[in-house]
């Protein structure tokens, strides 16, 4: 079971000051403590649920080449890019540079979109969602192509249209950074998964019989695609309190382990929580300690 770290909020002690000190911070420890995988949200305002839209929010992609510059072995993305935010192209050449400069350690984290009070709020157009779907569609298709041996062709897809798909330097991951598809919608997300995605990523919150019969409409998906099911990578998403000194409530390195151990069994790859203190000192000293029983666990959908 391979582990990964969401952060999406950054109002830490300190204020803007110290933001950059922090968030250096947390990305260090998480990377030697042996998660996998590290994320931002990719918002201008923060979302309904985790602090009114006035906490501060960082841009997705300034924060993911921050935060290589200060790991050495965790892969990075956002949970995700709504596909309306930036033009198809210029996302993927960001992700691109993105995997270069870490070394091949780049994901592509991309949906369909969902926030229009950030959008109304900065100017962004925000079509209705059928639009956004052809243009999510537009911007997978696109990212094969830019990451292929077409990458110097025309792209004629339903929105984008471009004289010339051109990606150099090309991504050091091979054959292309995973992408990973936000969203649980059984007709259009699941299908994209399955045939442009590596990834997908499921709420644990939607309860346990929902997110298995949502893995089973994925695997019908991939049959129908002539896609092995396994070549997907199944992530999960949840929220947590781990213990520390500050926190002594939180979830020990057990409770962490149990946790981990419900997400393998509902079939998931790899088990991705924000942590709600993750600013507290010690947090990551409780995950380290659960390191070596963490990789022992085994990965769900390989059972």
């Amino acid at each position: 079971m391979r582990i990964g770290l969401q952060i999406n909020q950054f109002q830490w002690p300190g204020g803007e000051a110290e933001i950059g000190a922090t968030l250096a911070r947390i990305s260090r420890e998480a990377d030697e403590a042996g998660f996998y995988s590290l994320w931002v949200m990719d918002h201008f305002f923060q979302i309904r649920g985790l602090g009114p839209a006035t906490d501060p929010m960082l841009d997705a992609y300034s924060a993911l080449g921050f935060m290589a510059g200060v790991t050495k072995r965790a892969k990075l993305g956002t949970m995700v890019t709504g596909v309306t935010y930036r033009y198809p192209a210029l996302l993927i050449k960001a992700v691109t540079t993105l995997d270069v400069l870490s070394g091949g350690r780049a994901y592509l984290g991309i949906g369909a979109a969902w926030n229009e009070e950030e959008h109304l709020g900065l100017g962004v157009p925000f079509p209705p969602l059928k639009q956004r779907f052809e243009m999510l569609e537009d911007a997978l298709k696109l990212a094969h192509q830019m990451w292929s041996d077409k990458n110097d062709a025309p792209f004629d897809g339903q929105h984008s249209h471009l004289q010339r798909s051109l990606n150099v330097p090309q991504a050091v991951t091979k054959p292309h950074p995973p992408i990973l598809i936000g969203g649980t919608g059984e007709q259009k997300t699941l299908r994209f998964v399955a045939q442009y995605g590596d990834a997908c990523n499921l709420f644990l919150r939607l309860g346990d019989d929902e997110v298995r019969r949502k893995l089973d409409i994925l695997r019908g998906h991939c049959e129908t695609a002539g896609r092995p099911y396994s070549a997907i990578d199944k992530t999960s998403l949840n929220s947590l309190l781990i213990a520390s000194k500050n926190t002594p409530d939180g979830l020990s390195a057990q409770g962490l382990l149990d946790e981990l151990g419900k997400a393998s069994e509902l079939g998931f790859d790899q088990a991705i929580f924000s942590i709600r203190n993750d600013s507290d000192p010690g947090v990551f000293n409780t995950i380290a300690a659960a390191y070596d029983q963490i990789a022992a666990i085994p990965e769900g959908g390989r059972k």
